[in-house]
């Protein structure tokens, strides 16, 4: 918690992502950042909870704070985008519409519990205002960190609907958010970084709805690699090919 590293190699430090030594099979971590978590839960499924899950039901339930009856819009079906469906479904949405580029992403994107899917393109925005009876959306997630992506919500949201930023955009890029259109339309936007966790808290919870059926996490897992099959995996998730993969150690 001091800052320096558990790990070396050839006396030099060894940084570990977020202090959790990402894609290594062995780690060292402070007690404090330790969550127990019910033992009926597979690994592979608390592997989903501590990253996509928490970020994507999170954002719904934590940050939006979805009403029951809304209209909700979901840019980018990655796991990600997929938890934020399932979370969204939980909150007793009324319509989720999701938006991917990929043409595959329709189907499972309702299976997850998307009503309508939508392949990105110029249409969008007007496809989205007419399932939405010309309003736009309540709620518009952006799950992809792309700033052209972030500026069309802002046209898919309704007067006074809620804006949620996901996705982590490239360091140094920008979003651009017209002031006129800003004031008049009343618009709330907002990060969500981790789904505005409080791991302690949210972990066993979304643990527990797994648990109840009340959230589809195998299903989640559309392939598992090995350790040596890692830039496989990676390929796969930005050719947008799978739901969610998993390394098996």
């Amino acid at each position: 918690m001091d800052g320096t590293t558990r790990l070396s190699r050839d006396g030099a430090p060894v940084y570990q992502f977020s202090a959790l030594a990402c894609f290594a099979d062995h780690t060292v971590v402070p007690e404090i950042c330790c969550v127990p978590i019910d033992k009926e839960v597979p690994f592979q499924v608390a592997a989903l909870i501590g990253c996509a899950v928490t970020t994507g039901v999170g954002a719904v339930l934590n940050t939006a704070r979805v009403r029951p009856g809304s209209d909700v819009v979901v840019y980018g079906a990655g796991g990600v985008g997929l938890s934020i469906i399932m979370g969204a479904k939980l909150a007793g949405a009324r319509r989720i519409i999701a938006v991917d580029t990929q043409e595959a992403k329709g189907e499972i994107a309702r299976s997850f519990g998307a009503t309508d899917f939508l392949r990105a393109g110029p249409e969008v925005v007007s496809a989205i205002r007419n399932l939405t009876h010309g309003r736009g959306a309540d709620y518009v997630f952006e799950a992809i960190g792309l700033p052209s992506v972030q500026e069309e919500c802002l046209s898919a949201a309704r007067p006074g609907g809620t804006i949620i930023l996901a996705g982590v955009a490239p360091m140094g890029s920008s979003t651009n958010l017209p002031g006129a259109i800003n004031t008049r339309q009343e618009q709330t936007k907002a990060g969500t970084y981790y789904g505005s966790a409080n791991p302690a808290r949210d972990f066993p919870q979304y643990a527990g709805l797994y648990r109840q059926g009340l959230l589809d996490l195998d299903r989640l897992i559309s392939h598992t690699y090995s350790l040596d099959e890692i830039n496989e995996a990676y390929a796969s998730m930005l050719t947008g090919e799978v739901a969610r993969g998993l390394i098996i150690f």
